[in-house]
């Protein structure tokens, strides 16, 4: 009795260590968050420089 209850819990514990679907994508969701903060931190520091640059593009057109 106590044998079958060990191998029932041994493969109960397998089953959760071995589903890593949900692991892989949360870290693509944390990839994906923390570019995303990357890209507006760059945007907003450089908000104003990238403004200006496409306006002479733009006008030198």
């Amino acid at each position: 009795m106590l044998t079958n209850l060990m191998v029932f819990l041994r493969c109960m514990f397998d089953q959760v260590t071995m589903d890593e679907e949900g692991q892989g994508l949360v870290e693509y969701g944390l990839i994906l968050a923390l570019v995303a903060v990357v890209v507006i931190t760059i945007l907003t520091t450089m908000g104003g420089n990238l403004t200006n640059m496409f306006t002479e593009v733009s006008n030198s057109l």
